[in-house]
């Protein structure tokens, strides 16, 4: 044996020697908490611009503090209000707008996604006085900007507590479950427009606009709830699938003084996404849009007459992004994001609705925008304008001059800013780092303090097996498409190993991203460890790429994607290291969706595919999500019907394994059970599961583990 081939066979011994050493991450360890990542949680920024707030918490002894911080020194000033025997325990907090009350919330619990019930307390700082608003759990309670008042909603009813006289009155009266809803949204405004609180105090305190819901004609589902009981119970709500009614939404001014209600005429809005005062107290805006979510209207509203003007309109021809980055200035001048141009980019109005300038622009997109500094004319946001899995911080002057990096790390920076844009807390991470937190000065990017890391993770790490992501690029059907994949780590080039595809695919996403490991991260760990080569391929339709390429699917939702994930996996399986006989693909909800497509249309690419919650009809999924991307399934049949996987479940051939949570108020398990019942009659064989009473995310107790052993399993044993 010579010199150099003795070198390389024991170079490969300490390699393999290095690898064995290392352990393998289980599942016990993921769902048990091994590696948690730390936060900076609920942290706001004081009016000063000096200081910042922190909700901290203990589990044992169970407490919770809220607690004042210098931005120079990253020292706590003080404590502002703890829990003790005078104040419960409390889960998140909200200040007036001028800082002089604190909103505690307690005994929290879920209603849906967004949406929550609990008891509520106003702190007042100076006196140290605890007022609790009522003896019932009540939603969004919202203080007036002085502090003097507290506006929440009660079984779909708003109220208004006077805090110094602790006299409460009831501002409507014909709130009622299943029919009217004021001052919050339904349920398919709050899990496809964002938001549950719809109603907002002016500047003064003086007005509080509000939406009312009549859900009367929406049709209502129900889903049995096994529980613990003799009996299940039912739940019951309204949720209007594709092609339905949805609720009537109308806008409405109530006078706090002389307790008046008034209707504002937005000629027969079919949507009001948003809703927001600008600084004037007598002028509001709102954001309205037709069914098919192509033609976007801005309107003010003089609240003193209730007058209605168009300040601007935007139309696609697909679909226009309903945002939160509408900011007013000083003059109600505002500031707007739009892909007119292709792609997502700032742009600067006028107070009568006329474009300015165009803020922003090139082939990259604007991912968030964090506020305007009038004083020194700077306009911070997020961007990929350094690769569209990166995200980077910038500033740039509202005429579009004078940009800077504010960001230095490759990977995903995100900032928080003081309220006067001296300073701001930046989020890093990447895929090889774990999220770390430092202050920077807000003018050049200037590191100033270290605040916080999780090198403490990235140690214990050290000592298992991790597979870096690695990223490319992909060509398939004459687009470049992002990937990531990960490799076992003793791999070697010239064996063949089974492939794993995850995706999400839907309209917008991002699934190959820089960023640190989520669960679904570990779990692939767990495979990669196991042999298993795992990719990810985002394909049309996903986001960050341009209008266009993200609009491509409009009116046919699984049609480009499944071929992207069918072409993609055809393509990787050329290569010498990948066995073309073991190919699997799975994907959660939009992504369970894809993932049967994929093994039914791609049955001769595809030997195995797990499906999680997924959509197998959009016909079953609501109107606003389903209607954006492929209008009524009466104007579209043949979009909805000619990729519904259970239209064609005679085309399975490989291993199938569905699963869905019973309590699925999001994805109806009604999805699976047609899947199910169109398999059994085409003699089909698979696997299935169904967790009761669990939601979309599946999850609770062991829930997650068990969920994840089987998931495991179902790979080791057919792929």
């Amino acid at each position: 044996m010579n010199k150099q081939s003795f070198l390389f066979l024991f170079l490969l011994g300490v390699v393999t020697f290095s690898t064995a050493q290392k352990k393998k991450i289980t599942l016990e360890e993921i769902f048990g908490g091994e590696f948690r990542t730390e936060y900076m949680d609920v942290l706001r920024s004081m009016n000063n611009g000096t200081q910042y707030t922190i909700l901290n918490t203990s589990r044992s002894p169970r407490s919770s503090s809220l607690d004042k911080y210098d931005y120079e020194t990253l020292q706590k000033v003080e404590t502002i209000v703890a829990s003790s025997d005078a104040v419960p325990y409390f889960s998140s907090y909200s200040f007036s707008d001028d800082e002089s009350q604190v909103l505690l919330a307690t005994e929290v619990e879920p209603i849906f996604r967004r949406s929550r019930l609990g008891i509520y307390y106003v702190y007042d700082i100076a006196s140290k006085e605890l007022v609790k608003i009522s003896e019932v759990k009540i939603q969004e309670p919202t203080l007036s900007p002085d502090g003097s008042k507290v506006a929440y909603v009660l079984d779909n009813n708003l109220y208004v507590m006077d805090l110094a006289e602790r006299t409460t009155k009831q501002v409507t009266t014909d709130g009622n479950k299943g029919t009217i809803i004021n001052g919050v949204t339904d349920w398919v405004y709050e899990e496809e427009f964002g938001f549950v609180r719809a109603f907002e105090w002016n500047s003064d305190g003086s007005k509080i606009a509000f939406l009312r819901f009549d859900e009367t004609e929406v049709p209502h589902f129900s889903m049995d709830v096994y529980g613990t009981e003799l009996y299940p119970s039912q739940h019951e709500f309204k949720y209007p699938k594709a092609g339905e009614k949805n609720s009537i939404v109308t806008l409405h001014m109530f006078d706090v003084a002389s307790g008046a209600i008034s209707n504002v005429d937005l000629d027969g809005a079919y949507y009001i996404p948003r809703i927001k005062w600008m600084h004037n107290p007598d002028h509001f805006s709102v954001q309205t849009m037709n069914r098919h979510q192509n033609n976007l209207k801005l309107y003010d509203v003089n609240a003193k007459d209730n007058s209605v003007s168009v300040l601007f309109e935007e139309i696609d021809a697909a679909y226009v992004d309903i945002d939160d980055d509408l900011t007013f200035l000083a003059d109600d001048s505002f500031i707007w994001t739009s892909e007119a141009d292709g792609y997502n980019h700032l742009y600067l109005y006028g107070r009568d609705g006329k474009l300015k300038n165009q803020i922003t622009e090139g082939p990259w997109e604007v991912t968030s925008y964090y506020g305007y500094d009038e004083k020194n004319d700077r306009i911070f946001y997020q961007s990929v304008e350094n690769g569209s899995i990166n995200r980077g911080v910038y500033s740039i002057s509202s005429k579009g001059k004078k940009k800077k990096e504010l960001s230095t790390e490759e990977g995903t920076n995100s900032a928080a800013f003081s309220s006067d844009f001296t300073y701001y807390i930046n989020t890093y991470s990447s895929a090889t780092t774990p999220y770390q937190f430092t202050l920077h000065n807000a003018s050049n990017g200037k590191l100033i303090k270290e605040i916080k890391d999780n090198s403490a993770l990235e140690n214990k790490l050290e000592g298992y097996q991790i597979a870096p992501k690695e990223f490319s690029t992909i060509n398939v059907n004459g687009y470049d498409l992002n990937m990531y994949m990960m490799k076992p780590a003793d791999f070697d080039p010239n064996k063949e190993y089974p492939l794993f595809m995850f995706q999400y695919s839907g309209p917008g996403s991002q699934q190959v991203a820089n960023r640190w490991m989520g669960t679904r991260d570990y779990w692939h760990q767990v495979l990669v460890s196991e042999g298993y080569i795992v990719a990810c391929v985002d394909g049309r339709g996903t986001g960050l790429k341009g209008r266009d390429f993200k609009k491509l699917t409009q009116k046919e939702l699984g049609k480009y994607e499944v071929e992207d994930q069918i072409d993609a996996a055809k393509k990787l399986s050329e290569l010498s290291y990948i066995d073309e006989d073991r190919t699997g693909i799975w994907g959660w909800s939009y992504g369970g969706f894809m993932s049967t497509n994929c093994i039914l249309k791609g049955n001769d690419t595809f030997e195995m595919a797990i499906a999680v919650a997924p959509v197998t009809s959009w016909r079953f999924y609501d109107t606003i999500y389903t209607e954006r991307y492929m209008q009524t399934p009466q104007e579209n049949p043949t979009g909805y019907d000619d990729n519904s996987p259970f239209n064609y479940p005679e085309l399975l051939k490989g291993k199938y394994l569905l699963v869905h949570g019973s309590g699925d108020d999001n994805v109806h398990v009604q999805n699976t059970m047609r899947m199910i019942e169109a398999l059994v009659q085409a003699n089909k064989q698979f696997d299935w599961a169904i967790y009761p009473d669990k939601n979309h995310g599946i999850y609770g107790g062991n829930t997650s583990l068990h969920l994840y052993t089987k998931l495991t399993n179902f790979v080791k044993e057919n792929l």
